[in-house]
């Protein structure tokens, strides 16, 4: 008797082959049901989009800064027989004036759209830079010679037009006021307070901790000093002493040419006491007026004189922070 022969058969085969019935199963289901012809969901691919990576924030401040410098370019000038007049440069926030004539005595008036008017003394023989704080628009210039007591002749006058490449210009320049060059020590010990600084924030805090600390008030300066004054920062920086205007001009000059805009603002202190002091722009917050620090609360009015003063006592910066006990008349 023959027996019958069976083929053996690999298990893999077994398995494909009940795979395939499954599927059939499946496409059979779908037919019946009126979904025939659909690929099954599980074979459905999303598309594809792309996903850049994401910069990391460092918040470093620029490996260089620039030091600003006013430049009496030629390109356009208003000469007169006692003065010339270099308004080359007008966008960014400046204006250049040389007294030429024989007077000793010399004024010169400055006026914008705001109508205040800001009064100089010129000196004789070099160009002076002065500031034109008052924004975009038209600027009246008046030079008055001496006469005899209180009273000037006009001897020149002249309108300019002025439209800002930016309105921070006026306050990244020195000026006769803030007065400085690119060599001065000041500059130099406000890029070594600000190495390795993180922020703007930080190059306040230490030139402010710095001018504080290392400078004193000058009382008998300050019962001495004549109309006319003009801070000499490097001198007031190795002498270790200064008066209200002193202060405000060095901190001035340091943040200035570490690319912080900063305001020289001159007015009254509560009681009337004629007052000098300082704002600052920083990026992330605008304008700070008469900033000091910021303490995760508010902002205390930055007054180095006071607070250098008083070694920074509670009560001297209670006031300091209250920003109603200053009245500003100008700004340089």
């Amino acid at each position: 008797m023959q027996m019958p022969h069976f083929h053996r058969t690999h298990p893999l085969r077994t398995l494909l082959a009940a795979g395939l019935v499954l599927l059939s199963a499946v496409f059979a289901e779908d037919f019946f049901s009126g979904r025939g012809g659909q690929a099954p969901s599980y074979a459905e691919q999303p598309p594809l989009v792309t996903i850049e990576k994401e910069s990391v924030p460092l918040a470093q401040l620029p490996e260089t800064v620039q030091v600003r410098m006013p430049e009496a370019s030629g390109k356009v000038v208003y000469s007169g027989k006692s003065a010339v007049i270099d308004a080359s440069n007008t966008s960014q926030g400046y204006v250049m004036v040389k007294y030429t004539g024989a007077s000793s005595k010399v004024k010169l008036q400055i006026s914008g759209s705001n109508r205040i008017v800001y009064t100089y003394d010129l000196h004789k023989g070099s160009y002076d830079t002065f500031p034109l704080t008052s924004g975009d628009g038209n600027y009246q210039l008046n030079l008055y010679e001496h006469v005899r007591d209180s009273q000037y002749s006009l001897a020149m006058n002249q309108t300019i037009s002025v439209k800002l490449a930016s309105s921070l210009l006026p306050y990244l320049y020195p000026n006769q006021y803030v007065n400085y060059s690119a060599g001065s020590q000041t500059v130099a010990k406000g890029a070594q307070l600000a190495a390795g600084a993180e922020n703007q924030l930080t190059i306040v805090q230490n030139i402010y901790t710095y001018v504080v600390s290392h400078i004193t008030y000058d009382t008998q300066k300050a019962n001495t000093v004549t109309s006319g004054y003009l801070p000499v920062v490097d001198n007031i920086l190795s002498s270790g002493k200064g008066i209200c205007f002193d202060y405000a001009a060095v901190m001035a000059a340091m943040l200035r040419t570490q690319n912080i805009p900063t305001r020289l603002e001159v007015g009254y202190a509560s009681g009337g006491i004629y007052h000098a002091w300082v704002s600052v722009y920083l990026e992330q917050q605008g304008w700070v007026n008469g900033i000091i620090y910021f303490d995760g609360k508010t902002w205390k009015l930055m007054d180095p004189t006071f607070a250098s003063s008083a070694r920074s006592s509670d009560s001297i910066m209670k006031f300091i922070g209250n920003g109603s006990n200053y009245s500003t008349k100008y700004v340089y």
